[in-house]
């Protein structure tokens, strides 16, 4: 198989291609190892490979789920894989390993992928751009030297790249969506408790966080949903699932759906013309599906929510830093920890349990607020992040000239303006690559629904998909850049194409 048909095709059409036995898992295994090779030093998206799980593949270990034998990469944070390296992109937790699995890890694999590797991600994952002492930075493959975003911006890099088709992504404030964004690809977060975070957590962020995937296509977000939104015992409790597999729900149309969309700064951050317009252009075409679509911008402080979203991720962690430190046998100091992580450090330590409870009570009300927006309409549309894809250096963790009272406005509020307020309230939201900016680099539109109506996302997303598509869009950072030199020593694949191409 060469590197161009390979990166052709979505991960389902890569199982279509192992099902019809037009491909092994080991030759895509090895495929995978041959892109990484052709375009990782550029992007920097994967952090470590695992042989045995590329030419010492055993197919038989592999789950039989609907993405038997797809190449995928686990994110260096909630993911864990016993026995495999978890460092968090940390020094402090340099050779630190997994002790068990995670759920998500048991469901991931049990839906038949082949995680071969571990993809970059900011030190614990604090960051809306993916720039890190321990590993590098990560392009977009749209531009070398700028961000990727964060903190799944190895794994989506890796998708957008094709490397990968689909690999793990989590969101605590926009780590899914804002990567989908700068990276051009789809982004999904979840409800809250959509997806498990068992058995070491029964929620992670307070609630704020999930766990899922990022994909090239909306029918892969659809599918893997199907595999991971699986209750597990012991979860804290279970949200309702729509009657039918998501990956069916797609291809029914969506109800007439009372859409607001909102262009309009959340944190006093005027977001570009350009995306702007293409939001505007995403109003439209949603009213030309039929949808009522009008303009709206609910109420919200956004700086004020962001602060005291900040209190609760940083309460406790340095207890969470002393324990890793503790397993991994380094100390706690400014040659483990990059400046800004090393200040949450400190600033945590004095953090009381009023601070604390204050800041959640402070959420409870942000969110009771925002929520009358899915009282009154069915969807909300913004951009994804303000501005397109920007140069390394800007909003990285290595910045020492921040106090922590200047870290939200800094380094936070120009990255997660419109993604903050669905972790608040445990909304789902989606975020698509459906405009091109004229500098060349992709422009996310969000769309976001009420609890536990991701279907609805992924119906609408289906239909914008073929109405704005962008399959055909492929990044100067794409391994089929490199096609032709690899095709000169590769064998011509014996199968043909899949019947099922990216994106159908």
């Amino acid at each position: 198989m060469t590197l161009d048909e390979y990166a052709s095709y979505d991960a389902l059409g890569l199982a279509a291609l192992v099902r019809d036995r037009q491909v092994t898992p080991r030759e895509l295994a090895a495929t995978a190892a041959r892109a990484i090779d052709a375009v990782n030093a550029d992007v920097k998206a994967v952090v470590e490979t695992y042989p045995d799980r590329i030419e010492g593949l055993d197919e038989t270990t592999l789950g039989g789920g609907p993405f038997h034998g797809v190449p995928f990469l686990m994110k260096d944070v909630f993911g864990h894989e016993a026995g495999r390296l978890i460092e968090f992109g940390s020094r402090l937790c340099r050779g630190m390993r997994a002790e068990q699995d995670t759920a998500y890890c048991t469901l991931v694999k049990a839906s038949g992928v082949n995680v071969l590797g571990r993809s970059a991600a900011p030190e614990y994952s604090m960051s809306g751009t993916t720039e890190t002492a321990l590993h590098g930075n990560t392009s977009t493959p749209w531009r070398k030297g700028y961000s990727a975003g964060g903190s799944t911006g190895g794994g989506m890099a890796a998708v957008t790249a094709g490397i990968v088709p689909i690999a793990h992504g989590s969101d605590i404030g926009g780590s899914i969506r804002i990567p989908a964004s700068y990276c051009g690809g789809v982004g999904l977060k979840p409800s809250r408790g959509r997806v498990s975070f068992g058995p070491m957590l029964d929620e992670n962020g307070y609630g704020l966080a999930q766990n899922f995937v990022q994909t090239r296509t909306v029918r892969d977000a659809a599918t893997m949903l199907d595999c991971l939104a699986v209750p597990q015992v012991g979860d804290p409790f279970v949200i309702p699932r729509p009657p039918r597999p998501y990956a069916e729900m797609i291809g029914m149309a969506a109800p007439r759906l009372r859409v607001a969309w909102s262009t309009e700064a959340l944190m006093g951050f005027a977001p570009d013309p350009e995306v702007a317009a293409a939001v505007e252009r995403t109003a439209r075409m949603l009213a030309d599906m039929g949808h009522h679509v009008e303009a709206f911008t609910p109420a919200f402080d956004g700086l004020a929510a962001m602060r005291s979203m900040l209190d609760v991720w940083f309460f406790g962690f340095d207890l969470r830093l002393a324990g890793y430190a503790k397993r991994s046998g380094h100390a706690v100091g400014p040659d483990t920890l990059e400046p800004t992580i090393l200040k949450i450090h400190d600033y945590a330590r004095t953090m009381t349990a009023a601070q604390f409870l204050g800041a959640m009570a402070n959420l409870n009300a942000v969110r009771r607020r925002l929520g009358t927006v899915f009282a009154a309409y069915d969807v909300w549309l913004t951009p994804t992040t303000p501005r397109v894809a920007e140069p390394w250096g800007l909003y990285h963790l290595g910045r020492a000239d921040l106090s922590i009272d200047e870290l939200p406005e800094a380094t936070m509020r120009p990255v997660c303006q419109y993604v903050l307020p669905h972790n608040i309230m445990g909304t789902p939201a989606l975020s698509l690559p459906l405009a091109m900016h004229r500098s060349g680099l992709p422009i996310g539109v969000q769309i976001a629904a009420g609890p536990a109506n991701e279907h609805l996302l992924l119906q609408l997303a289906v239909r914008l998909e073929e109405a704005m598509p962008w399959k055909d869009r492929l990044p100067p950072l794409h391994v089929s850049r490199r096609a032709a030199v690899d095709a000169s020593r590769d064998e011509p694949h014996r199968g043909g194409r899949s019947t099922v191409p990216l994106g159908a």
